[in-house]
Order: C-alpha cells, then structure tokens, then sequence
C-alpha cells in the first residue's frame, strides 16, 4: 500500500506544479490524435504549459525521458494510481514541437477502454482541457509553425485518398504554395516602399527617379504571373475535391451497368425496362491515381412521366455542372461513320467546352468485330476521344479506365510538375481581389501616386490574408536597407 500512497502523492505535488504553470502562456489541451476506433496503438496528445506536469503524473515519476525520444512507461490514473496501460510516451519541449508549445504524447494500446480511460485521466488533472477541432494546427499556425496555406495542406493530407491528392497535399504541407505567395507579397512589399519612398524623399533629390520604372515593371510582371495562375483550369481544386464526372445518354444503353462496372459493386440498380434509373447515384473512385466522382443520371428523353420527367430534369442539372461527361450510347444502335455518331452525341446535349468521353456499350452485340464502327470511332476530330465497350462480358474496360486517366491527368495536371496548384476557392477570390488591385493601381499611376500607393497596399493585403500575415512594418524596414536617406 505504500507505493499507490507514494504515487498518489507525488500525483498531487505535479499537478499542482501543472495547475500554476497552467496560468503562464494559456491553457493546456488534449485530444486523441489518431483516427477513433479499435487499433493496435493509439496517440493521445497533449499540448501547452501543463503537458510536463500531465506527463510526470501519468507516468508517476518526475524524471521525463530526453526529448524527442520513446520511452517505455506505466500509465497511471493520477486519482487511484491504478495501472491504466504500459505504453511509449515522447517529450516534445517547445519551440521544437509541432504546437511550437510543450507538447507530450502517449502511445498507448488502441483499446476503447484504454483510450477512453487516458483520456478521463488527463481531462481530471488541473488546467487541461479537451482541444476543439483543429486547434493543435491552430496553435502552430499562431505560434509560427506554418501558415494558412500549409495548414490547408495538412487537412487536405489527412483526407487524401489518392496518389495525386497524396501529392498534393504534401507539397502545399511542405509549403511551396505559401513560399509562392510570400514571394509575390515581398514583391509587393518592396515596389510599394520604393514608391512610398519616392512619394516622401524625391523633392529632396534622395531618391533616383527610375525608380518608379523599376517599381511599374515589377508590378506588370507580378500581374502577369497571378493571372496565369488564375488561369489554371482549376486543376488544384479538381484534384483536392475530385473531378465531377456524369454518365449521360438515352434510356437503356447501359448507364447503370456502366457506373456499376466501373465501381466493381451492384451500386445502381440493373434492370432491361427503359426508365429504371430516377434519381441521381453517385460514387467516389479512384482512376489512375486520380479522385474521380461519378454520377448515374436518368435517362435522357421525352416523357410524361411525372417521376421520369423530375429524374431527367435532375440529370440535366448535373450535366451543366459536370466537369466531366461519359456520354453512353448503344453500339449496335448508332451509324458507324463519323458523322452519324457525332449526331447521336450532339442530340444528348452536352454542355459546350465540357471534356467528354464516348463510350458505345453493347459491343457485345455487334456483327463480326465491329470494323466500321471501330474506324469511326477513330475519326477525332470531330469526335471526342471513344471507345467500345461491353459491360455485359467486361470487353473494352481496360482501353476505358486508360482513356479516364489521361482525361483526368489533362483536367488535374502533375501535382508534381511546374508552381504548385490553386487548391481552395478563397484563395481564388483572394488572388482575384489582388490582381484587381493591381490594375487600379496601373490606372492611378499617372494620375495620384499616393492612390497607387494604396492599391500595391490593398494588393499584398490580400496575399496575406492567404496566408494569414498580414503586417505593415517590414515596409519600414526595406526602406530604411534599399534607400540611404538623407545621403
């Protein structure tokens, strides 16, 4: 009995050493930090003040192992001095932590009852609490660790489900699409003390004046670059949510069996009645590497069908915002010559400038190997890129995904190759709000450069609302290292 005493007291000394560091430099927080549910380990986490007083009475022992380095302790309840796992425990002193705060980890056995039993344990010592959603990225993002963009790319890493996305992710993570920003807004920064300089010193003589030429040149150089980014054809945001595919076509042609065949699972009901499918079918795959969404729309056709006439009607909105359409038409039904099939497509009414692919099921049922058909399908131009396909015997499905990975490679691009990718809507609209600036700031230039200056300002706000900094002082700072004042 003496030792639960002797554990429970010193317990109580460490926790209280935690309850008053508590107070310095805010709260402490903890959460579980791998995914929920049974597994082998488990990683609960903890970070600010008090996580080296949670960690001394965990583990009954005010000794902690050297930073950065697993050590194997047994895990107590700080009430009872009960057992509650034996498990690897890590001391991250800050700054040299993800948080940039003093930060501990227990890896622990991913039981429900161990998991939940830590937990409780840390959630009754004095000063800790449950962190919120996202808030150890926050409070590295606070604390310097990264910035906004880098933040985004680890959420986005966490939800990666494709090699592409994988890639991504990692790179804006790494921070190449912040490093981008930040140059473009040191550009700015400069261009607008050069041009603040010469506002305040030209009447003295101290300040060149090509200066102002240099400062018009950045700035066109820089308005070309963010619009070519702009320009990007949204490929970062198609891959981080996926490329938004639609099977398309008349009633019966093998929609259904298509999206089933594709996604290897009775997803869509099958049925030889024209009609069958009413109501949108979505499903999320993975084609080559590449997040693909595919939707199974109803047959597109006349009717009066109330039911029938709603599901066309739904299909034709998911045709206007697909960034991709499968139009499915029935092989043994189409003319061979290039012509005809280019009018059978046409009658589907795809949205114009929308990427399509053609495929012509039922290849199973054409006479002989289908020769003239197989010659007009490679006719292109005018055709889109087609293939034969027959989801009854699974003939043609390999030609099918290859054709679906290069359109989805051309839609998304290499995540690998050239200046990372737009990936979020905000920074589209951010990057737009700048670009617009700049071109205020190319029409007040003649006229008032005390408004030009303001647009450069307006302009390199907007980049670091991006990235989430946003300061004026650095301005002060370039003028004072690139101008002798007073020379």
């Amino acid at each position: 009995m003496a030792l639960p005493r002797a554990l429970r007291a010193a317990g109580g000394r460490w926790a209280r050493c935690l309850s008053s560091s508590a107070g310095v430099g805010g709260d402490t927080i903890f959460a579980l930090s791998s995914a929920p549910g049974r597994c082998g380990v488990a990683v609960i986490r903890a970070s600010g003040p008090g996580s080296r007083g949670a960690l001394q009475t965990l583990t009954g022992t005010p000794k902690l192992p050297p930073p950065r380095v697993l050590a194997l302790r047994r895990i107590r309840d700080p009430d009872t001095a009960e057992t509650l796992d034996r498990g690897l425990v890590v001391w991250f002193p800050g700054p040299r932590s993800f948080t940039g705060e003093d930060c501990a980890e227990l890896h622990v056995h991913g039981g429900p009852a161990v998991v939940s039993g830590v937990l409780r344990a840390l959630g009754r010592l004095p000063g800790l609490r449950p962190a919120d959603p996202g808030e150890f990225t926050l409070r590295a993002f606070r604390r310097g660790k990264l910035d906004l963009t880098a933040a985004e790319g680890l959420g986005d890493l966490i939800r990666a489900e494709t090699e592409a996305q994988r890639r991504q992710a990692l790179r804006q993570m790494e921070g190449e699409l912040g490093q981008l920003y930040q140059r473009w807004s040191d550009t700015l920064t400069q261009a607008l003390a050069h041009l603040e300089a010469y506002i305040d010193f030209s009447e003295d003589d101290n300040v060149e004046e090509e200066v102002l030429s240099r400062v018009d040149g950045a700035v066109r150089a820089l308005e070309r670059e963010i619009g070519a980014h702009l320009r990007d054809g949204r490929r970062g945001e198609l891959l981080r949510g996926g490329v938004r595919a639609v099977i398309a076509g008349p009633p019966n042609v093998g929609k259904s069996s298509l999206l089933n065949l594709l996604c290897q699972r009775p997803a869509a009901i099958v049925s030889p009645v024209a009609g069958t499918t009413r109501d949108v079918v979505e499903v999320a795959l993975d084609i080559g590497g590449y997040p693909l969404v595919l939707s199974d729309t109803a047959g597109l056709r006349e009717t009066t069908d109330l039911v029938e006439r709603e599901g066309v009607a739904r299909a034709r909105d998911r045709l206007c915002q697909a960034d991709l359409v499968l139009a499915v038409l029935d092989a043994s039904a189409v003319p061979p010559e290039p012509a005809g099939l280019g009018a059978a497509l046409g009658a589907l009414q795809p949205p114009p400038g929308t990427p399509c692919v053609l495929v012509l099921n039922k290849a199973d049922l054409l006479r002989g190997d289908g020769g003239p058909l197989r010659h007009g399908c490679a006719q292109r131009p005018p055709l889109p890129p087609t293939t034969l396909l027959s989801c009854k015997t699974g003939e043609g499905l390999e030609q099918l995904l290859e054709l679906l990975a290069r359109e989805l490679a051309r839609l998304c691009g290499d995540p690998l190759c050239g200046s990372p990718s737009l990936t979020q809507s905000r920074h589209s609209r951010h990057l737009g709000g700048c670009a617009a600036a700049l071109a205020r700031f190319g029409r007040e230039r003649p006229r008032d450069l005390a408004l030009a200056a303001e647009q450069l300002r307006l302009a390199r706000r907007e980049l670091g609302r991006i990235t989430g900094h946003v300061g004026a002082e650095d301005v002060l700072d370039i003028i004072f290292r690139d101008f002798c004042v007073g020379k």
